[in-house]
């Protein structure tokens, strides 16, 4: 399936006081349930790319594992529409933190926020990465860059892993969220070091999101997009630089700017 677009969609575009028809690329809405040990757990709405990962990263940021060797089986029906995974532990552990529950792909309270979990999983973050404010405008421009879906559709997120130097890969989806369960899944299945890893964002920097990150053990995250009040307490307390409206040249860092060389002075 591997296509997040869907050609041909019949539009009027109206542009200096002139209606044309023409057609559209959509972004594709794409159903995946979750199913774990037998038994429905939850349904992402996403775009039907790298859903291994995402379902790896998915089950990760959730509490539901802590590594990816904790997967016995997984297999993934496209045409109907379900991830089947198979854990070692039993259900019953499983069930105690979460219960079955739709998850959507827009923004805000579509997904619900579990303290228990993220307490237990939410780590606070110690790297020393730093990076230079001229590297993080060039790599938001390279991830817009490099998603051809973004180019064409206007109708999906982008999400980068990198280091301060280059990008490394790249996920697109509907869901914010949901691009970076697909990171999160490439680095517990890939085994990636993220001691110089940076987190590059296209969304609006929710706590859900910082949390996120912070799971995934990265101390930076920069974002085209605004944080809300809440993750940047998060990302004080959990030792994560965040980066806001990252467009054009220009930048916002509103926490922990010691990675960002020139942006606070040296310790006395």
């Amino acid at each position: 399936m591997e296509d997040s677009t869907q050609n041909g969609w019949p539009t009027i575009h109206f542009e200096d006081g002139k209606f044309t028809a023409r057609e559209e690329e959509i972004a594709t809405e794409f159903p995946l349930t979750v199913m774990i040990n037998g038994e429905e757990f939850a349904t992402i709405v996403c775009s039907p790319t790298d859903l291994r990962g995402m379902v790896i990263g998915f089950l990760a940021a959730e509490g539901a594992i802590r590594n990816f060797s904790e997967i016995k089986l997984m297999s993934i029906d496209e045409d109907k529409g379900f991830a089947h995974v198979e854990l070692y532990k039993p259900l019953a552990k499983v069930a105690e933190m979460h219960s079955k529950r739709f998850i959507g792909s827009c923004c805000g309270k579509s997904r619900q926020f579990y303290f228990k979990t993220d307490v237990q999983t939410a780590r606070t973050i110690m790297t020393r990465t730093q990076i230079k404010p001229d590297a993080c405008i060039r790599l938001m421009k390279e991830m817009q860059q490099a998603s051809d879906d973004f180019q064409r559709t206007g109708g999906i997120h982008n999400a980068a892993l990198a280091t301060v130097d280059k990008l490394l890969t790249v996920k697109t989806d509907i869901g914010r969220h949901n691009t970076l369960d697909k990171i999160y899944g490439q680095i517990l299945e890939e085994r990636i070091s993220v001691k110089d890893k940076v987190v590059i964002f296209s969304g609006r920097i929710s706590s859900e999101v910082l949390l996120k990150v912070s799971k995934m053990g990265i101390g930076l995250i920069i974002s085209k997009s605004a944080p809300t009040d809440l993750a940047l307490e998060l990302a004080n307390d959990l030792g994560i630089t965040t980066i806001g409206f990252t467009r054009g040249n220009k930048m916002n860092i509103y926490t922990h700017p010691e990675r960002v060389i020139g942006a606070a002075p040296p310790p006395e």
